[in-house]
């Protein structure tokens, strides 16, 4: 067993098999992992009435003054454009943003950078960063110390990206995430999809789904912004 899904899809007696437990005790473990692993209940006055997360300022006032603020933290902001307007550009300013001091506008924490159409490149990670914040980056041990931070996931198919965002929630914790970046979760779906085919559409809209689930689990359990 590698995951709590494969143990849930097991039977009762097959279970008994494997631990050696009577089924009063089986139906105990089940019913103690499936309170632990069943996300919570919230009223519509809760939600109401919750404290609404930080903004995650982009630094660019346009766009910031658009979004009230910058990027929700606790949510997901979708960059959307046509191709070579600057998505992978402002992802790549978004992290090296998340990375600086709080008094300077950042976060302090890691980054996650799920890359799916391979156009991540450290070289222009680190132009950004000296063209935007020269001063601060005219310290090379600044500048290594911001790329260790920004963690690259290089993820090539649909199942590949769900597979790796459902694994997200650890590294998030162990390495002091902050900021989230799936570059992008369309692209790779386009790829693999063609929806003139039959079912391919039904399919595709239910991997968005599968995908957009995870990733709003994972702004919202840990108040992070998250850029898709």
């Amino acid at each position: 067993l590698l995951s709590l899904q494969d143990f849930l899809s097991l039977m009762p007696l097959e279970l008994m098999r494997m631990a050696g437990q009577s089924f009063q005790q089986v139906q105990k473990l089940l019913h103690t992992v499936c309170q632990a692993c069943a996300p919570k209940m919230f009223t519509g006055l809760e939600l109401r009435n919750r404290p609404t997360c930080s903004y995650f300022p982009t630094t660019l006032q346009g766009l910031d003054r658009v979004l009230r603020g910058g990027l929700a933290c606790g949510t997901l902001t979708e960059v959307t454009g046509p191709s070579g307007c600057g998505k992978s550009q402002l992802c790549m300013m978004l992290s090296v943003l998340a990375t600086l001091p709080v008094s300077m506008g950042g976060l302090d924490r890691g980054v996650l950078y799920i890359d799916t159409e391979s156009t991540f490149s450290a070289e222009r990670l680190v132009e950004i960063a000296q063209s935007r914040f020269p001063r601060y980056f005219g310290d090379q041990q600044r500048l290594l110390e911001m790329a260790k931070r920004v963690h690259l996931f290089r993820e090539l198919t649909c199942q590949s990206v769900l597979k790796r965002l459902e694994s997200l929630e650890e590294d998030i914790i162990s390495r002091k995430v902050g900021l989230v970046v799936v570059d992008s979760i369309a692209s790779v779906v386009r790829k693999e999809f063609d929806t003139s085919l039959p079912g391919n559409l039904t399919e595709r809209g239910n991997l968005l789904t599968q995908e957009a689930a995870t990733l709003k689990y994972l702004a919202e359990a840990f108040c992070i912004p998250v850029s898709c």
